[in-house]
């Protein structure tokens, strides 16, 4: 099958995050700082840790990032959550972050990364992931 001319399609389903990227976001050479999409992405993953563990959870590690493409001021930015697994007190969940351009239709996806979670009890300590 030859390759498609389409435009890349969003992942399946509802994006946990949608956001604009604004003027405050952006490093000195005028592109969003990648620091502020880890960010986002850390709190689409811990959304996503949260109502799959029903409580309190905490980021313990990110797999390597890899930036795509740069997202401009203005841009959307979408983000989509996955859960992969769950281990006794842990949660492995990917996240796509794609930017739509401000004044355009076009799509592409910037980065991804796999958060790994500990679900906590009240007092801070691993509970199990029901």
């Amino acid at each position: 099958m030859p390759p498609s001319d389409d435009p890349p399609a969003f992942p399946a389903g509802s994006p946990v995050i949608r956001t604009v990227a604004m003027p405050a976001d952006t490093n000195p050479a005028g592109d969003i700082f990648g620091g502020w999409l880890m960010a986002q992405m850390d709190l689409a993953a811990g959304s996503a840790a949260t109502r799959r563990s029903r409580g309190r959870c905490a980021t313990v590690a990110v797999e390597a990032m890899s930036f795509l493409s740069p997202v401009k001021v203005g841009d959307e930015v979408s983000l989509f959550a996955e859960v992969l697994g769950t281990g006794r007190t842990s949660l492995r969940i990917r996240v796509e972050a794609w930017r739509r351009e401000r004044n355009s239709e076009a799509t592409n996806r910037v980065t991804e990364a796999v958060f790994t979670f500990v679900a906590l009890d009240e007092a801070g300590r691993p509970r199990p992931v029901p």
